[in-house]
């Protein structure tokens, strides 16, 4: 009896932990201004979110200007970009904006909007709170970590069964449970721990909705034309904001953005203020790689690596990037010798292909897989 007793109250103990891991508070406190209340915020929000008023028909701020991160290209700004964007300006900007837009996009958007002036005035309060406390975090899950702790819990009844308490008679069932259930952890174990320091699949939200379909596919601008540094250098380079204004000294308004991210770069080409872009690809610190020996030597194409770009609205890491798959793509990809100056000096493998001993030679066969290579 009291081993049950011992074996239900460690049960407690750790669903209490469970619980209190999975409860998430958000501290986060509204800064008020201007003498607003913080039911002044919640009206405002009801509002911004379609709550209010309970006759309408029209569509709501939130279905344009998303609230929390989408998996998909939202061309409209984000309610953070414009609360951050109005917060310094009166009210009477901000009306004209929503009530008498100007560009193509945004007067197509809220062509059917009505709202009353002083329902307004709590919108604009409730996003001037927004640009102080930042948008709520999202709340963090737990799945991984609580499957685990119960297959742990598993596992230690079925060591209790089988040592002390002996109620069941067939033996077998808490053995299978024990092994099924540490086998399953190990897995979980070993999968994390082969995706440590990897992002595959990794898309940070930027600073600007920049899409690289619209600029590399649809209007076929060349990767090289704005990474200019990617034959010569280790890094690729991220253009620089005068390199944008090339062509937005003129586009001021795009077909799907309208003019709220162009401005974007036009505000921080005038204020001298460059664009902290979010890099995508990361490697360890004890890697290295040259773009310069790949694209400038090796004559890759970007895509090799980076995938179909000239799809992604939103850019995305492509390959997991990681030494396996390095490694593979050293052994299976062939090298341009015969156009190609940078390999002139090997001249054994230049004879054996000239006399057809060999058919083609791999970035493996000229070094490509020594460790010193990638890890001096």
């Amino acid at each position: 009896m009291k081993k049950t007793q011992i074996f239900i109250s460690l049960f407690a103990f750790v669903t209490c932990i469970l619980l209190s891991i999975s409860s998430y508070a958000d501290s986060t406190e509204s800064v008020i201004s201007d003498g607003h209340s913080n039911q002044d915020v919640k009206r405002g929000e009801r509002f911004f979110k379609g709550l209010l008023p309970f006759d309408r028909d029209f569509a709501s701020c939130v279905s344009c200007h998303n609230l929390n991160r989408v998996d998909t290209l939202n061309w409209n700004p984000s309610a953070m970009d414009i609360a951050i964007k109005y917060v310094d300006k009166d009210f009477e900007a901000f009306q004209t904006t929503v009530m008498n837009p100007t560009g193509v996009k945004t007067e197509a958007s809220h062509v059917n909007f009505k709202i009353e002036e002083e329902d307004l005035k709590t919108v604009k309060i409730y996003l001037d709170n927004l640009a102080h406390t930042g948008v709520p975090p999202a709340k963090p899950t737990h799945y991984n970590l609580i499957l685990f702790l119960f297959l742990g819990l598993l596992i230690t009844w079925a060591v209790v069964e089988l040592i002390f308490l002996r109620k069941i008679k067939l033996k077998f069932i808490p053995l299978l449970i024990l092994f099924a259930a540490f086998g399953w952890q190990v897995k979980m174990i070993v999968t994390d721990a082969i995706r440590l320091g990897r992002q595959e699949n990794y898309a940070p939200d930027q600073p600007i909705k920049f899409s690289h379909k619209v600029h590399a596919g649809d209007n076929g601008i060349d990767c090289m034309y704005c990474h200019t540094t990617v034959e010569h250098s280790k890094s690729a380079g991220i253009p620089a904001t005068d390199l944008c204004m090339n062509c937005h000294i003129l586009i001021r308004e795009g077909t799907n953005s309208g003019k709220f991210e162009i401005s974007k770069v036009v505000d921080a080409s005038e204020n001298g203020q460059p664009i902290e872009w979010k890099r995508i690809h990361n490697l360890p610190d004890h890697v290295y790689f040259s773009h310069a020996v790949h694209v400038g030597s090796g004559k890759l194409d970007c895509m090799q690596c980076h995938g179909p770009v000239e799809e992604m609205d939103i850019m995305e890491q492509h390959s997991d990037l990681s030494m396996g798959w390095c490694v593979n793509c050293h052994r299976d990809t062939e090298v341009d010798f015969g156009n190609n100056g940078y390999y002139e000096h090997y001249v054994k493998l230049h004879e054996e292909l000239n006399s057809g001993a060999i058919d083609s030679v791999t970035a493996a066969d000229i070094g490509a897989n020594d460790c010193m290579r990638c890890h001096y």
